[in-house]
């Protein structure tokens, strides 16, 4: 009976110690999960350091760059975008109002459409450029770009690639506009018009005007993305972005 009473009493401590083990095992869980929360938390909301802030500069940037210069160059990027949709020269636009009123049109919609597939041509050499200025950027570049206006990767961008851009476009864009015919047509057009008594005459180099333009419609893709970033809570999908535009978001309010 005692032998009984000793193997009830030791099978009883001997429960109560698993579940002592268990519950141990289960808070400690427990406290590593909420500490986890915390550290991740505080990871993504304090203060960055310089290098971070670089490098979280950079890579919001080589995203946002990326996307914008790889929707601009597939078919129908410049001319289903309305934003950036290349139209007539300025000074050639009463040509295409006086050719489309004598039934012209297709004449008129064959030029603008070459203009834009030129756009679209050279905007495929953009993202390289892009990266590279990137990578070049220094620690105050990345500061003053995090901390200073809603436009100033942007900005940044035009100061540091224009040249290289227009250098890169040019031959893309002139290459392109042959190969469509479109400087023979838009020839043709303002020869006509010209030759009209008391016109003034249109003159428009036309690899420098699509070239200016394929380039300004990549800035405002650049633009779209760096407001994207800014302000999209959404977009910073890291905890080195969250951390960095968090602390611009603390720094401007």
């Amino acid at each position: 009976m005692k032998k009984i009473n000793i193997l009830s009493v030791s099978l009883t401590m001997m429960v109560f110690s698993s579940l002592n083990v268990s519950a141990q095992i289960k808070l400690s869980d427990i406290f590593k999960k909420v500490t986890g929360k915390q550290g991740s938390t505080t990871a993504a909301t304090g203060t960055p350091s310089t290098f971070e802030i670089g490098q979280g500069i950079k890579e919001a940037l080589q995203i946002g760059v990326s996307a914008g210069a790889d929707r601009l160059s597939v078919k129908d990027g410049f001319l289903g975008n309305l934003a950036v949709k290349i139209l007539m020269p300025p000074e050639a636009q009463k040509v295409e109002k006086t050719l489309r009123s004598i039934g012209l049109n297709k004449l008129c919609d064959n030029v603008i459409v070459s203009l834009n597939r030129a756009a679209e041509d050279a905007a495929t050499e953009a993202k390289p450029i892009f990266i590279s200025a990137i990578k070049q950027m220094t620690l105050t570049d990345a500061t003053n770009i995090l901390l200073g206006s809603k436009d100033a990767a942007t900005a940044y961008f035009k100061r540091v690639t224009t040249a290289q851009l227009m250098q890169k476009f040019s031959p893309i864009v002139t290459t392109s506009l042959n190969k469509v015919n479109a400087t023979k047509y838009y020839s043709d057009l303002t020869t006509q018009y010209n030759r009209l008594p008391l016109v003034r005459p249109v003159n428009t180099n036309l690899t420098e005007y699509v070239t200016q333009k394929a380039i300004d419609g990549l800035f405002v893709e650049v633009a779209k993305e760096e407001l994207k970033i800014r302000g999209n809570l959404s977009s910073r999908s890291t905890t080195l972005l969250q951390k960095v535009f968090g602390y611009a978001d603390r720094k401007k309010n």
